[in-house]
């Protein structure tokens, strides 16, 4: 907690606060999510690409 708070503290450059907490997130969530936020390449499921066969493929019990 002290090295937070040392941060805290700490005066810098808005430049170097982004960066700060551009690498406190990718820290936090992972490099490769937020390189797929900030490119957006992340894979979207749509209802036209579900599988055809399976549990739920069938309009049994409602309309699709």
């Amino acid at each position: 907690m002290q090295q937070l708070e040392d941060i805290m503290h700490k005066e810098m450059s808005r430049k170097e606060f982004l960066a700060t907490v551009g690498f406190g997130m990718a820290s936090l969530f992972g490099f490769s999510t937020v390189l797929r936020f900030l490119f957006g390449k992340g894979q979207q499921a749509s209802r036209g690409s579900m599988a055809s066969s399976g549990y739920g493929s069938s309009s049994y019990g409602g309309n699709k």
